[in-house]
C-alpha cells in the first residue's frame, strides 16, 4: 500500500507537468468533492496497476525514473480476483450514494455508463470467473507479451533498452502465474475446444524452437537498439543480456504452458460453443450485454441477423447481375470467384507486401480528404498502415487498429495481414480502410483521445465494441454515401463487408446458443459471404474463444443508421450531419443507449432553434 501511494505521488508529478494542471493533486489529497473526481482517481489507481497500460499511453515515459512502469509487468495472482469483487461493490456502493438530484446531466450520464460497467464486470468475476480461455490462438497470454514488447515498448535509448530486457525477465514470472489460473480453471471441469489446443501447442512449440535470428522478441529488439546512439559494446552488452533473458525467462514460461497444453488436452471440450461450459447460457447472456449493451436475447439477435443478410445478399445480387453474373449462381458462389479472379488479385511476388501498402496508404489519405465535410473537425493525429507481424500472421484477422499514444510519441497505426494473396482482393480494400482507419476506428478512438472536455473516467475508464466497432462499420455505409466508392466492385466490398458482420449475428447465436459446431458456422459464412476457406476458418474460431464479441459490430451500426434515420425524419431541413456525427462523438465511447440519449437530446435543441 504504501508502495502504491508513493508511486501516485509520482503519478501525480507526471500528470501535473504534463497536462498543466493541479487536477490529479485533488485527486489523492483532498476527499472527492464529485463523481468525476472519484472515477477520475479510480482511472489512476488503475493504470498505476497496469504497468502496460501507462506504456501504451505513452505520456508516462518521460517520468519512468519515478514510476518504474516500463521495467514492470502484471503478474497474475489467484487473490486479484477477491480484490475485484471486493472494490466493485465498494465503487457500486460509492456511486450509488451519488444522488441523481445532484449531479449535471453529463455527470447522470458518466454515473449511467459505470453503473452498467461495474455490474457486468462484478457478474462476471463472482458467477464467471474461468469461462474466459486465457490460452487462444487469436489473442493469448503467449502472444500478448511479445506483440506488447515488440510494438508497445519504446527502445529510444540505452535506458529504455535496459528496461525491455528487465521486462522480458518477468516473462516466465507472468506465464506461471497464467498457469495458476489455467489449473484454477481446469478445477472447475472448463476446458478449450479441441482445436484450441491444437493450434496453441503448435504456436508454443514453434516459440519454444525459435533461433534466435527469427525470434520476435530479439529481432524486433535489435532493430531498434541498432539505431541508438550507443558503443559497439554497449550494444553487445544488450544483445547477451536480452538472449539470457530469453533463454533464461521467455523460453521457459512458454515451456510451462506447454506442457499444461498437452498434459490437459485429453480433456479438451469436444463441442465449440459457450453453451456447453457449466452455466454458459447464463454466461453468453452475459457477454451480449456487455459486449452490444442491449438486453437483446440470442435469438432476438440470431433472427436480426437472418433478415440482415437477406436483405445484403438481395442488393449484392443485383449489382453482380448488373456486371455480367450469372443469376442463377448464389451471391457466395459468385463472390467466391471474384476473389479468385486474377484480375482483383495482387501477383505474389517477393515485394508484395511493400506494394499493398502502399496502395492501402494512398486509400487512407484520400478518404482523410474526402470525408472533412462530414464532420466539425478531424483528428490531429496521423495515421499509417502497417503490416501484421509475421508471427502473428497466420491466425491475426484481415486487419486491425493500434490508437496513437496519448503524448503524440506514437500514431495510430492500421494493420494490414498479408500472410495469404488471397486475403487482399482489390475490390474489398478500401472497405478495410474505411473501418480500420478514416473515417472508421481511427478517425473515432483519435477523437475521443483528443477531446479536452471528457473528463478523465470518459476518455480513459470506459468503452464498448458495440460503440466502437459500430461506428467502424457505420462508416463504411457513410464512405460509401459520401462518394468514396464509385465503382461498383467498390459497393460491392463494402457491402460484403456489411453481410460478414450480419452473418456474425447468425453464426455467434448459432454456435454458443443453437449448439452449431464449427463447421456448421464455416459452411454458413463461406455460403453467405464467398470469402476464402482460410478466412472463415479463421473468423469462426475467433467467435469461438471470444463469445459474444462479433455481435457488437452490427448491433451497433443498426443501432445508429436507425437513430440517423430518426434525427432526419424528426428534424427534415433542419437536419445537419456534421451534428449528428457530434453527437454521437463528442462522448467518448459510451454504451449505444447514451448514444440514443445523445441523439434525442439533438432533435430536442434542433426543434427549438
Amino acid at each position: 500500500m504504501i508502495k502504491r501511494f508513493f508511486k501516485a505521488i509520482g503519478l501525480i508529478f507526471v500528470f501535473g507537468i504534463s497536462l498543466g494542471s493541479l487536477y490529479l493533486v485533488n485527486l489523492f489529497f483532498m476527499k472527492p468533492i464529485s463523481i468525476d473526481h472519484y472515477l477520475g482517481k479510480e482511472v489512476v489507481l488503475g493504470l498505476l496497476d497496469s504497468p502496460e497500460s501507462m506504456t501504451y499511453m505513452g505520456v508516462f515515459d518521460e517520468y519512468n525514473w519515478i514510476t518504474k512502469h516500463n521495467s514492470s509487468l502484471s503478474i497474475p495472482k489467484h487473490e486479484d480476483l477477491e480484490e475485484g469483487i471486493n472494490d466493485a461493490k465498494k465503487s457500486l456502493d460509492i456511486l450509488t450514494s451519488y444522488k441523481d438530484s445532484s449531479l449535471t446531466n453529463n455527470q447522470k450520464i458518466t454515473k449511467r455508463i459505470a453503473m452498467f460497467d461495474i455490474e457486468n464486470g462484478l457478474r462476471q468475476s463472482e458467477f464467471f470467473p474461468y469461462h474466459d480461455y486465457p490460452l487462444n490462438q487469436v489473442r493469448g497470454i503467449h502472444h500478448s507479451i511479445i506483440s506488447f514488447m515488440s510494438d508497445m515498448h519504446p527502445v529510444r535509448n540505452h535506458n529504455e533498452a535496459k528496461d525491455f530486457i528487465k521486462r522480458t525477465d518477468l516473462a516466465k514470472n507472468v506465464y506461471a502465474g497464467v498457469l495458476d489460473g489455467l489449473q484454477r480453471q481446469a478445477a472447475a471441469g472448463i476446458f478449450a475446444p479441441e482445436f484450441v489446443y491444437a493450434h496453441v501447442i503448435e504456436q508454443l512449440n514453434e516459440m519454444i524452437n525459435y533461433s534466435f535470428d527469427e525470434h520476435p522478441l530479439y529481432t524486433q529488439f535489435m532493430k531498434k537498439a541498432e539505431l541508438l546512439e550507443i558503443s559497439e559494446e554497449e550494444l553487445a552488452s544488450l544483445e547477451s543480456q536480452l538472449i539470457l533473458s530469453i533463454e533464461n525467462s521467455v523460453t521457459p514460461g512458454f515451456t510451462l504452458l506447454r506442457d499444461f497444453m498437452v498434459s490437459t488436452e485429453a480433456s479438451a471440450n469436444p463441442h465449440h460453443g459457450i453453451w456447453s461450459q457449466p452455466n454458459g447460457d447464463e454466461f453468453y447472456k452475459l457477454r451480449i450485454r456487455t459486449y452490444t449493451t442491449t438486453d437483446y436475447s440470442p435469438q432476438k439477435i440470431h433472427d436480426m441477423g437472418i433478415s440482415e443478410v437477406a436483405r445484403i445478399s438481395k442488393r449484392m445480387k443485383e449489382i453482380l447481375v448488373s456486371l455480367g453474373y450469372d443469376e442463377d449462381k448464389t451471391v457466395g458462389a459468385l463472390m467466391n470467384e471474384l476473389n479468385e479472379d486474377p484480375s482483383m488479385l495482387y501477383e505474389d511476388t517477393s515485394d508484395r507486401k511493400e506494394i499493398v501498402i502502399r496502395d492501402y496508404t494512398d486509400m487512407v489519405n484520400e478518404a482523410t480528404e474526402a470525408i472533412k465535410g462530414y464532420f466539425h473537425s478531424m483528428p490531429k493525429a496521423p495515421v499509417v498502415v502497417k503490416a501484421v507481424p509475421e508471427y502473428i500472421e497466420k491466425t491475426a484477422p484481415g486487419g486491425y487498429y493500434q490508437s496513437p499514444a496519448q503524448d503524440g510519441s506514437r500514431p495510430g497505426a492500421f494493420f494490414v495481414n498479408l500472410y495469404d494473396i488471397k486475403q487482399t482482393p482489390k475490390y474489398s480494400m478500401k472497405t478495410l480502410t474505411y473501418h480500420e482507419a478514416t473515417p472508421g476506428h481511427h478517425h473515432q478512438i483519435a477523437h475521443s483521445l483528443e477531446n479536452d472536455d471528457l473528463t478523465m473516467y470518459r476518455r480513459f475508464g470506459y468503452g464498448t465494441s458495440a460503440f466502437s466497432e459500430g461506428w467502424a462499420l457505420y462508416a463504411e455505409r457513410l464512405s460509401l454515401e459520401a462518394g468514396l466508392a464509385p465503382d461498383l466492385y467498390d459497393e460491392l466490398g463494402i457491402l460484403q463487408s456489411e453481410i460478414f458482420r450480419a452473418v456474425r449475428l447468425v453464426v455467434d447465436t448459432g454456435i454458443h446458443y443453437k449448439k452449431w459446431t464449427r463447421e456448421k458456422a464455416i459452411d454458413y459464412m463461406k455460403a453467405k459471404t464467398g470469402m476464402s476457406d482460410t478466412e472463415c476458418r479463421v473468423e469462426i474460431e475467433r467467435y469461438i474463444v471470444w463469445p459474444g464479441q462479433a455481435l457488437s459490430y452490427k448491433v451497433g451500426m443498426i443501432k445508429m443508421l436507425e437513430l440517423r434515420e430518426k434525427a432526419m425524419d424528426s428534424l427534415g431541413n433542419k437536419f445537419n450531419i456534421k451534428d449528428f456525427h457530434s453527437a454521437v462523438l463528442d462522448n467518448g465511447n459510451p454504451p449505444l443507449f447514451i448514444v440514443e440519449q445523445m441523439v434525442d437530446e439533438m432533435i430536442s435543441e434542433g426543434l427549438k432553434n
